[in-house]
This record gives C-alpha cells, sequence and structure tokens, in this order.
C-alpha cells in the first residue's frame, strides 16, 4: 500500500512523532490537542522557555493535514484545534484551499507563517507566537482571528478578503523591515473589523481598505518614531463607524462597546501622524478622549473626508497639524480645548452644516477659526455664521460676520483702513444698525443746542421761513431728504464749519446703514 493509499484509507503515516501522532487522530476525530503543561509560565508562548520534542510537530505534517489530511471517523468533522504545540519550520499554505477548520491557541511557531493567496473557510489563531505572518490576498469565508498574537516582525494582509471579521484584539505586532507593522493595502472585511488594544510599532497601512460594518481601534496604542506617520489610511471606506476612542479593561469589559462607567479604561494614543485623506465613513468618525503625540512635520490629517458626524473631542495635540481642508461633515461635535492653537490648524475648504453645541463660547469658537486662518480668509467666517443662522442663533451669526468685516480691515490700506474704523465705530458695519439711531440722536441733539445759540442767522433773500435750530440741525444731518431748512440760511464763520461737519457725519451714518441692510439682503 502506498503511503497515499494509506491516509486516505485513515492509517497512520510510518514517520510520526508520537506528539504528531496524537495530532494526526484528533485531526480525524476534530477534537482539541492540547500540549499542555498546566505551568502558566512554561506554557507561555511568549515566554524565553525552551519547548522540547514531545510538544513540537512538524510544519510539513500540519500542511499535510490541512491540504490532504484523512478522513474523519465515523460521524465527526474533521478539525485542527491545537493548544500549546510548537511547530517547528515554517507553515508555508501559499495558494491551497483549506477546507477543515483551523483554531490553535498559545502555540509557538518557529518561523514564518505564509498564507498567500490562500483560501480558508475560517481561520483562528489566539495568543500565539509567530515570526512573521504573510498573507497577501488570502482569501476566507468566514472569520480572521488573530488576538492577542504577538508578531515580531509584522503582518501581511495586502489585498485579503476577509468573509466576515478581521479580529487583531490585543494583539502586539512589531516593524517588518519596511518600517511597517500591518500591511493592509487593498484590505476587504466583510464585517467588523477590530483592533481594540493593539499595539502597533511601526507603520499601520490600510490604504484604500474597505470595511463593511464598522473600524475599531479603542485603546489601541500605535507608536512609529521612525517615520512620519503611525497610521496611513487614505482612501479607507467604512461603512458605519471609526472608532479611535476608549476601551474597557479587565472583566467587567466587552468588546465592541463603549466601556460602562466605572470601567478601567485604556484611551486610544498615537505617536505618529494618521493620514485618513479621502475617507469615506457611514456614520461617524470618533476621536473621543484620542491622544495624539506628534512632531513639528506630523499632522492629523482628514482631508476630503466625508462623514455624517465629526467627534472631535480628543486631547489637544501639542505639537503638529490637524487638516481638514477640503472635508465634508454633517453635524460637528467638539470642544475648544481639542483643537491646536494658530498655525496648526487648517481648514481651508472645510464644509460642515451643524454644530453640536456644548461648553465651546462663540469668543472660543471665533479664535478657533482665527486659529485656522494666518491670513484673512472670508471662508471660515461665512461658514459657521452660516451653520449658526441655519440653527437658529442670529445673534451669534452677525458677531461671527463683524469679527470678519475687521479681520478683513486688518489687511486693507491705511485709508481704507480708517474708513473701516469709521463703520465699526458706527454702526459696527450694519451690523447692529442701532448704533446709527444713537449717533444720530445725539448729533441732532447736540447740533440743536449749538445752534439755539447762534440766534438768528441771516435770511436769504426772499425767503421767509420760521428759525428752527432742530429742524434745521436735522436738515444737516439727513443727506437725502429736504426739509427746507438749510438753503433758507446763510451760515457764517465757525457756524458754516460746524454745519459741514454735520453734512458729513450724517452721509457716514447714512452710508453705513446702506451698506449694512445691502449685506442683510444679500443674506436673506
Amino acid at each position: 500500500m502506498t503511503e497515499g493509499a494509506g491516509v486516505r484509507a485513515g492509517e497512520l503515516p510510518d514517520d510520526l512523532t508520537a506528539a504528531e501522532a496524537g495530532m494526526w487522530q484528533a485531526f480525524r476525530n476534530g477534537t482539541v490537542y492540547d500540549l499542555s503543561c498546566g505551568d502558566a509560565v512554561a506554557d507561555d508562548p511568549h515566554g524565553g522557555g525552551p519547548w522540547g520534542a514531545e510538544r513540537t510537530v512538524r510544519a510539513r505534517i500540519v500542511c499535510w493535514l490541512l491540504l490532504d489530511g484523512p478522513p474523519a471517523l465515523a460521524g465527526r468533522v474533521s478539525a485542527l484545534k491545537l493548544i500549546g504545540v510548537q511547530v517547528s519550520g515554517s507553515l508555508d499554505l501559499a495558494g491551497g484551499t483549506v477546507v477543515p477548520y483551523v483554531e490553535m491557541r498559545r502555540c509557538r511557531f518557529e518561523q514564518d507563517v505564509l498564507l498567500p493567496e490562500a483560501r480558508f473557510t475560517t481561520l483562528r489563531m489566539v495568543d500565539c507566537s509567530v515570526p512573521r505572518l504573510e498573507a497577501a490576498r488570502v482569501h476566507t469565508e468566514g472569520d480572521l482571528h488573530l488576538p492577542r498574537c504577538r508578531f515580531h516582525h509584522g503582518i501581511r494582509l495586502t489585498d485579503a478578503q476577509i468573509g466576515t471579521d478581521l479580529m487583531l484584539n490585543q494583539a502586539i505586532v512589531h516593524r517588518d523591515r519596511s518600517g511597517r507593522s500591518i500591511a493592509a493595502d487593498g484590505l476587504t472585511v466583510g464585517q467588523d473589523l477590530q483592533a481594540e488594544l493593539l499595539e502597533s510599532h511601526g507603520e499601520l497601512s490600510l490604504r484604500a481598505a474597505t470595511v463593511g460594518v464598522s473600524l475599531s481601534l479603542r485603546g489601541a496604542r500605535l507608536a512609529n518614531p521612525y517615520a512620519r506617520l503611525a497610521l496611513n489610511a487614505p482612501q479607507l471606506t467604512v461603512e458605519r463607524s471609526l472608532y479611535l476612542t476608549p476601551a474597557g479593561i479587565g472583566a467587567q469589559a466587552m468588546s465592541g462597546m463603549t466601556p460602562a462607567e466605572g470601567t478601567l479604561i485604556q484611551r486610544f494614543a498615537c505617536e505618529g501622524g494618521i493620514r485618513l485623506d479621502d475617507g469615506r465613513f457611514g456614520d461617524a468618525v470618533d476621536f473621543e478622549q484620542a491622544r495624539f503625540t506628534l512632531t513639528d512635520d506630523q499632522e492629523l490629517s482628514l482631508r476630503r473626508v466625508q462623514t455624517p458626524e465629526l467627534r472631535f473631542l480628543g486631547e489637544q495635540p501639542l505639537r503638529g497639524r490637524v487638516v481638514l481642508s477640503g472635508a465634508k461633515i454633517v453635524n460637528l461635535m467638539d470642544r475648544a480645548d481639542a483643537w491646536p492653537g494658530p498655525g496648526r490648524l487648517h481648514m481651508g475648504g472645510f464644509a460642515y452644516e451643524f454644530l453640536v453645541r456644548g461648553p465651546f463660547p462663540l469668543a472660543e469658537r471665533l479664535a478657533w477659526v482665527t486659529a485656522a486662518t494666518a491670513e484673512y480668509n472670508p471662508e471660515p467666517y461665512e461658514r459657521l455664521a452660516a451653520v449658526l443662522r441655519a440653527g437658529g442663533e442670529d445673534e451669534d451669526a452677525r458677531e461671527v460676520l463683524l469679527a470678519k468685516q475687521r479681520r478683513h480691515r486688518e489687511s486693507l490700506p491705511m485709508a481704507a483702513k480708517l474708513w473701516g474704523y469709521a463703520q465699526d465705530w458706527t454702526v459696527a458695519y450694519g451690523y447692529r444698525p442701532g448704533r446709527a439711531a444713537v449717533w444720530m440722536a445725539v448729533l441732532w441733539a447736540a447740533g440743536s443746542l449749538a445752534f439755539a445759540q447762534a440766534g438768528s442767522p441771516p435770511m436769504k433773500r426772499g425767503e421767509r421761513p420760521e428759525w428752527s435750530p432742530a429742524l434745521f440741525t436735522l436738515d444737516l444731518l439727513l443727506p437725502v431728504i429736504d426739509l427746507g431748512q438749510v438753503g433758507s440760511w446763510q451760515l457764517r464763520g465757525a457756524w458754516q464749519w460746524l454745519a459741514t461737519g454735520l453734512i458729513l457725519l450724517g452721509w457716514v451714518l447714512a452710508t453705513t446703514v446702506a451698506a449694512g441692510a445691502t449685506r442683510l439682503l444679500r443674506r436673506n
């Protein structure tokens, strides 16, 4: 009988070790094969203690079982379920089709696990020690679970297709030779990508990845001191939400959930830049309590991001930049102390429709706009005013537009700047038209009192009106309406200069009121 025929008949190959023979029989029976010794320290796959031949199997035998294994025992379903096993040699399933269910817990791999272009139903590796996982273009019908595993030289999931969930919770991944911890460009996940409490040492790359439900990096710690980006995910598509928020720690914590009150938490923390340019998020991007450690040339980049809600509620980055240029948001939920200072916030073309108002006073909101415009730019002011007006806060909207005019004034030449100050002092560029009435009343009263001291000035020939200082002053101040007073009397000396001054002031008031009315009509 040939070796292949013997395997198909269910016989054990002759060259198996005792550990491999036990694994072979457990595979046919679909049961768990546990080689743990019961000592937590000795069983730790990440520890330094050696595992002997009694708990070591060859990678070639594992591949044999998965690709061309013996039939299951009667009434059983074959499956590879290993606990506490050391795999010697390189586990190479490249291009293969693995039908049996695969689950390995607390196992140790001596060499890289190679799965490029392999096909699985479901693959679970839990709390394993792996030098490197090469799984470009791997395809799973179900889950790919890698929680609590440690990868010493990175993971490659480029163009992988995961049928349901990809889980990397509490995994520790170190950088490869190119500086990446996880290279998953073009990755497609049918449902959730969970990487809660992940430790990434290098660049986590998710360029043009697609996630069918949500992407959770709750409590993750991303660090890449070697380059500009710790998370590089331009053109990322997430059908629901991206969470860069705290995660619960301990027995009471539930994966994928907001930690309950009183639960010990770990915040999302990132040492290095984040790039989410051109991302599409169906529900929200959430930065609640997120902590960013950036250098001067690093940035949190959200250029051209589109999402119904942005929750910018993290800690203020002390260095680096936050860039929202071209982003389109429906609801903006933020705090004043979450944004960086002047020169480190860029919002050119940033569009949002509603502000979820919190402890963010208008004065600080105006400082937020000023911080984003090193040089005068009307767009952020007009956007903020439009959002406030749409929310029924007309008075705040007028304050924003007044701040815009004052900011514009600082960029004008001296003559225009002086004219701007005049408009500001009189009627606040037309946004406070009540000031015009006050100034008119003051000038009218002052002029009436002054002209009352002039007695009755000489009349022009043929004119016989009765002298009225109040009507005469009002005729001087109203530049359009003629009350028939100014043309009937002759003033000389200082009185003529006073009349000229009142005429000029009347024109200033009228011009500024007209400019304000024009802006009001244009807005309406």
